[in-house]
Parts: C-alpha cells; structure tokens; sequence
C-alpha cells in the first residue's frame, strides 16, 4: 500500500530540516555568519559562535530520513540501500545495524552485514549483542577463527545475552565436536541470575544436543534439566515462555513437570478455545505415551466438545479406541473422521480396517471405493481391499486386488511381499478353488516363513482334504502341531490327513483332543469325528458325532450321510 500525502509529507518536512538547517555550510549562508580564529562559526547578528557540525552525522541522518521515505512507498531494497548508507555513516547507532544485519542475515547476504558489523564494533564500547551478531555473519561465511573470537568477546561483553553462546554451540556442532559443543552450553549455564528465557532457550540448545550426540545424554539431561528448574522457579509470567518451558521438559522425558505446566495453563487459559486444544492434545499425547487411555481419551473428547469439527483428535480418539478393542467407537470415529477431512488417506484405510475384523466386509468395500474415488490407492488400499471382498467371498476381485498389491510392492515396497502376503494371496486362490496357484503361494509363504504353523497348517490340510500328497502333507501339519500343541484347528488336521492316509485309529485321539481344546462347538471337528468312527465301525458313535455337527451348522450332504447311516443300521 503506498504511503498517505500526510506520511510523505511529514518525511519531507523533516527531510527538509535536515538538509536546510544542518547540511549546508554555516558560512555559505551570506554575510550573517563568519568563523572566529578558533575556527567556530560566529553569527554576527547575534554574535554567538555556534559549535563544529558533524556532517558524517548529518549525512547519515539524510540518509536514514530517505530510507524510511522509501519503506512508506513500498521500495524495500532502495529502503535497504539507503539505511545502510546511514548505517556506514553513523556506525554507532547501534539498534540501526541490528536491524540491518538482522534483515542480511534473513536474506542471506551474509557480506553485506559483515561490512556494517565491522565498522560497527570498531566504535569504543561497542555493545556485546554487535559482536554476537558478528560471530554469526563470521560462521555463516566460514570463518570460525574470526567467529570465535567475535562471540568471545559476546559473552565478556554481555555474558547475561544467549547468542555467543548459540553461535558457539552451532560452530562446534557443524564441526562434529559434541563434547566442545556442550562446553558452549555449560558456559551459559554458569551465568548469574539469568532471565527465564535465557534458561528455557538455553534448555532448547541442550535437548537439539541430545538428538544430535544421544551418547552424551546423561549430561545434557542433568544439566538440561537444571536450567528448566531454575526457570521454573522464576515462575514466567508469559503464557507462551511457560508452554515452552512445558514443551523442553517433555523433550527430556520429564512428562510429570510437563504434565504439572500444561494443566495449570489449561486451568488458567479457559477463554481460549485454539490454545487449550492444543494444550489438550500435548497431554493426551503424553498419556498415550503412558498407556494411560482413559486420560488421554478425557483430553481428546475435551477437544471435540469444544472444537466439533476437529479431524485430529477423532482420529485419535479412534487409534485409541482401536487400542482398547473397542471396535465399533474406533469405527465412529475413524468415519467421523473422513467426513470432516476427507482429504486424510490413512484414516479410510483405519476405517476400513475396522470394518472387517468387525465382519463388515461390505462397509469396508464401500469405503476403500471411496478412497479409490479420490486417491491412486497403494499396497495397503489394494491389500485392504482385498481382506474385504474376501469377506464378501467375492474372490475374483480379492485376487485382482492382491495381483495389483503385489505388482505395486515389487516397484515401491518389496518387503511388502513377505510370507504373510503370500499366505493371505494362497488362500485367496484355495478358496477360489484354483489349488495349483494356491499351492504355489502357500509355498512361497513358507520359503519366507519357513516356521509360520498357520502356513504349514493350511497347505497341509488342503492337500489332506483333496486326498494328494498326503505324506508331505502330514508332514507339514505335524510341524504346526509341534510349534503350537495346544491348537485345535492343527490337531483336527493332523488326525484329518491321518485318517485319509487309512489310519483312524491314529487319528481319533487327535481329534478328540481337537474337541476338547476348542472353546465352542465346532460342526467341523464333529463331522471329522463322525467320519473317523465309521471308519472303525462305531457307526453309533458316528451317528452321534454326526448330530452334533448338524446341531451347530446344518449341512445337507451330513444331513443326507447321517440318513444313509441310521437307513443301513435299521436294515
């Protein structure tokens, strides 16, 4: 916006003074002025000697009244050129050359600043802040000799001011030297009755330290923590120097200080909605990292109440729901979630996830199509997808979801491509009723996986329950069986491929130790049961087996067999 006539006016007026009344020669204004011997200008109308002007002072002024001329019309770099030429005319003006070569610095013309820091700290008694300043420009341009001694004189000059010691800190940390970097900190920390935002940022450098040299770690914590507990008693005023102090603890790992500040400041700060979330959501945080759910549920639920159409917290409400097996408040909130930022990829596929281990197959399909309106699903969308048309016992498109799964994870993510993958593709093909590609999986599966009982189980008992290679079949199961003895579902194979090999007496034990296991009836294991009786021509043992399973799941081929059974004992 270009300044008001008011604005410009003001600075040329002022401009005007300057040049009429200081910048032109006293003895070029006529005969009303003249020098005395002493070299002083005399009025001779009042006959009063007036004192030497500066005329480097006078020009820096000129200068400095230009360059602000030219800020109100919107002309930066003219502002710039022009409030430099002050600067150099006028280096003692301290607050003008900290301006300057803050605005250098930003724009990374570390040269330009270099020239004004220089002739700036070449004034007697020049402030320690300048040659902070200096020690940095020197850093940026390489020259760490020079910077060192710049940021020496820092600290001798203004040892209660952070930046020569940072600068420091940054030189040594560039350097690879942690140990000579700490140094620099510990020499801050030696500072007498220091404000709290010398502590609470000289804290900052510490935990910056720890992530750079984690094997100096018990150091840094001690002393770390030291100048946040000196803060700390200062007890800060601002609300934003207390969140800080907050925030640094919880850096270090001191989560009860951390805890303490955040929930006085949410005490404190009850008529700031945009503040207390995100207080609310550091603490939730905090009690995540703590296993403490229910707290961190309070904190979130405190979030939406105030902010509804807050995404972030429902999708934490929602990982923590999903934590605590709460599946279908995982599921609300995930779907709240999508609807208030449907832009969040991750959270259709958390959804979706929930919806199938909640056996809502349907659900889940709707929302990966969704997804797959609004984003090139990934390997985890595809695989998602599959799990779900798999619910639905839609195979075709499981398997031409797995296919592209795969396709994608070869390219972007082959350790996608483990034995679970392959377990998961070969069930899809066996229920599929496409064995030889199920086969080839399963056994892919198991080069990957070579100890997975759920793997070596499932092969086995496809081949059993085909009625081929029934050998390496019971191999395979009595290797489940040996990794996990207490399973009901591997011993009901082990006797199942037993009895097909034409030895049931083997396999009734097996099966009945299946049944037992099992922690609800199983029309399976008693149908398996009911076969391997007859086999050994207990056919009122296999009648009653065969009537349990029918009690559980009506099966009419059982149905019919059981007829055939009792028709034959009655003739």
């Amino acid at each position: 916006m270009m300044v008001s006539r008011y604005g410009r006016w003001l600075v040329m007026a002022l401009l005007g003074v300057w040049l009429a009344g200081c910048s032109s020669p006293p003895a070029s204004r006529g005969s009303a002025a003249a020098r005395d011997p002493s070299g002083s200008t005399v009025n001779s109308a009042t006959n009063r000697s007036l004192p030497e002007v500066n005329t480097n002072l006078v020009t820096a002024h000129a200068h400095y009244l230009m360059g602000m001329l030219q800020e109100l019309d919107e002309d930066p770099d003219g502002a710039q050129q022009e409030l430099s030429k002050a600067a150099l005319e006028d280096p003692g003006n301290s607050e003008l050359v900290l301006e300057l070569t803050r605005r250098f610095v930003q724009q990374k013309q570390p040269e330009r600043a270099l020239e004004l820091l220089v002739r700036a700290t070449a004034v007697p008694d020049a402030r320690g802040e300048l040659f902070a300043r200096l020690g940095l420009v020197y850093s940026q341009l390489g020259k760490d000799e020079q910077a060192v001694e710049a940021c020496a004189t820092a600290i001798k000059r203004a040892p209660d001011l952070l930046d020569g010691y940072r600068t420091l800190f940054y030189i040594q940390l560039r350097r690879g030297h942690p140990k000579e970097a700490l140094k620099a900190l510990n020499l801050a920390l030696k500072v007498q009755n220091p404000s709290p935002e010398f502590g609470i940022e000289l804290a900052e450098l510490y935990v910056a330290l720890e992530k750079q040299a984690p094997s100096e770690k018990s150091a840094i914590d001690t002393n770390a923590l030291a100048v946040l507990n000196r803060a700390a008693s200062q007890n800060p005023a601002s609300a934003q120097l207390r969140l800080k102090l907050a925030d640094d603890y919880e850096d270090l790992g001191d989560l009860t200080n951390a805890t303490k500040i955040y929930l006085q400041l949410l005490d404190t700060y009850r008529d700031l909605p945009g503040f207390r979330a995100d207080l609310r959501d550091k603490l939730a945080r905090i009690y995540l990292s703590q296993g403490n759910y229910s707290k961190a549920t309070e904190e979130l639920q405190g979030i939406v109440q105030d902010d509804p159409g807050n995404a972030e917290a429902y999708y934490l409400l929602g990982t923590l729901a999903e934590e605590e097996k709460k599946l279908p408040d995982a599921a609300d909130y995930y779907e709240k979630t999508v609807l208030l930022s449907d832009t969040r990829e991750p959270a259709y596929y958390d959804l979706a996830r929930v919806q199938i281990n909640l056996d809502r197959p349907r659900e889940a399909v709707a929302t990966l199509e969704r997804a797959r309106k609004k984003f090139t699903l990934g390997f985890q969308g595809e695989f998602l997808s599959a799990l779900a048309f798999e619910g639905e016992k839609d195979y075709t498109n499981a398997l031409k979801c797995l296919t592209a799964a795969e396709v994608i994870a070869k390219t972007t993510e082959p350790k996608r491509l483990n034995g679970d993958f392959y377990f998961t593709q070969g069930a899809a093909y066996e229920r599929a009723g496409n064995y030889d590609d199920a086969e080839r999986c399963f056994e892919k599966s198991l080069q990957l996986a070579p100890d997975s009982a759920e793997a070596l189980n499932y092969l086995g008992y496809m081949w059993a329950d085909r009625g081929v290679k029934l050998d390496k079949a019971r191999d395979l199961i009595e290797k489940a069986v040996k990794l996990e003895p207490q399973s009901a579902a591997y011993l009901d194979s082990l006797g199942w491929v037993l009895y097909k090999l034409d030895r049931p007496q083997e396999a009734l034990g097996h099966i009945q130790k299946a049944i037992e296991l099992s922690p609800d009836p199983d029309p399976t294991l008693y149908e398996h049961l009911g076969d391997i009786y007859a086999a050994l021509k207990q056919t009122d043992k296999a009648r009653e087996a065969w009537g349990k399973s029918l009690a559980v799941e009506p099966n009419e081929p059982l149905r019919k067999k059981l007829e055939d059974a009792s028709g034959k004992t009655a003739h």
